[in-house]
């Protein structure tokens, strides 16, 4: 086994340098980068893209006349101003030469600062943090923790009226967006036009420092119940069924009519042979999970309860081009995700001892 974990772990290095290149070299083909992001900002168009809207109108401008600039919105900078910019940026180095010293900063965990916010990279991480760490792990735990006995259930009463319309509701709950119902919460109990129960905004109160323990543990819950809801309202769907289903083939083998022939209880044989094969499918698609609901966020759920998360982030240094977020944050995510992938295959190993990787790449 261990040399099983060593090979996946130098895998890793390969696999994460070809996705920063692939992402660095599709960065280079996109238009707007941080270089005309300044320039819109010192010329007071606020965004780039706003430059290019109005490229057109301002091209007949007589004061405007410098046009060997490759730049769109830099007509009227002296040269020299913008190749101080590029230096700032380090876009007077070519392509190769700034992916080799960027990927040597990350390796040293050296994932420099914000291009516009005056920040490092790491901070910023650290800032957003607490509003991802909520949504996802809560968001996860959840679905889990109802999902999982729910397929069971269905499993066990099969084709029953009770499987028939919970296999309705969870799909009907699985096709409503997760934005629609974000609204839906807030309409009816975030004062939108029933109840005022629960905040609109953020994951404390203003006084939270003055609250007492388990004041600041009701407060905290009393925030995150409305967005923890609406960004879980559609894993249940894919969990359920595929816990109900993993049961079911397992169900039909035939070491479980083997175990009720010996006489065991039903429940005896449910969960001490059926369970421990069934899990691991489920177990399998757990970093997925996480991953996808930690990491990657959930801009409009953030938006609509005015969080401040990892999600928010990504989206407005992506509009921004701020790469060194953007870079930052895909190598940090990247190297995460990867080894959750690794942590996946040694639950495997813990769930069912049988399960040999190594035996099975030799």
């Amino acid at each position: 086994m261990g040399a099983y974990i060593l090979r996946r772990l130098l895998l890793i290095i390969p696999t994460l340098v070809g996705i920063m290149l692939i992402n660095f070299a599709l960065v280079q083909f996109v238009p707007g980068g941080p270089v005309e992001q300044a320039i819109a900002r010192i010329q007071g168009g606020g965004d780039v893209f706003e430059g290019f809207a109005g490229s057109g109108a301002d091209a007949g401008n007589s004061d405007l006349s410098s046009n060997d600039s490759q730049y769109v919105g830099a007509r009227g900078l002296p040269p020299e101003f913008i190749a101080e910019l590029e230096r700032e940026f380090g876009f007077d180095k070519p392509p190769v030469e700034r992916f080799l010293n960027m990927m040597w900063n990350y390796m040293r965990l050296d994932f420099g600062d914000s291009y516009f916010r005056s920040i490092s990279v790491i901070e910023l991480v650290k800032e957003k943090l607490p509003v991802s760490i909520t949504l996802g792990l809560w968001s996860t735990l959840i679905a889990y923790l109802v999902s999982i006995p729910l397929g069971i259930r269905k499993a066990v009463r099969d084709g029953s009226s009770f499987d028939t319309w919970t296999s309705g509701a969870i799909i009907a709950a699985y096709a409503i967006p997760g934005f629609l119902f974000a609204i839906l919460l807030l309409v009816l109990f975030a004062g939108g036009s029933y109840w005022q129960i629960f905040p609109l905004r953020g994951l404390t109160s203003d006084n939270f420092e003055e609250l007492s323990l388990l004041g600041k543990i009701g407060d905290y819950f009393w925030h995150i119940t409305l967005p923890v809801l609406a960004s879980t309202i559609s894993a249940f769907a894919t969990l359920t069924l595929l816990t109900k289903n993993s049961f079911l083939d397992e169900i039909k083998k035939h070491y479980v009519m083997t175990a009720r022939a010996k006489g065991l209880s039903e429940r005896a044989v449910l969960y001490g042979h059926v369970f421990r094969n069934a899990m691991l499918i489920v177990i399998a698609g757990f970093p997925a999970v996480f991953i996808g609901v930690f990491f990657g966020g959930s801009l409009i759920i953030e938006t609509i309860f005015s969080l401040d998360g990892l999600g928010r982030l990504g989206f407005e240094a992506a509009v921004a081009r701020d790469y060194p977020i953007v870079f930052g944050t895909l190598f940090i995510f990247g190297l995460i995700g990867l080894v959750v992938g690794l942590l996946s295959d040694l639950m495997y190993v813990l769930v069912d001892p049988r399960i040999d990787f190594e035996r099975r790449e030799g």
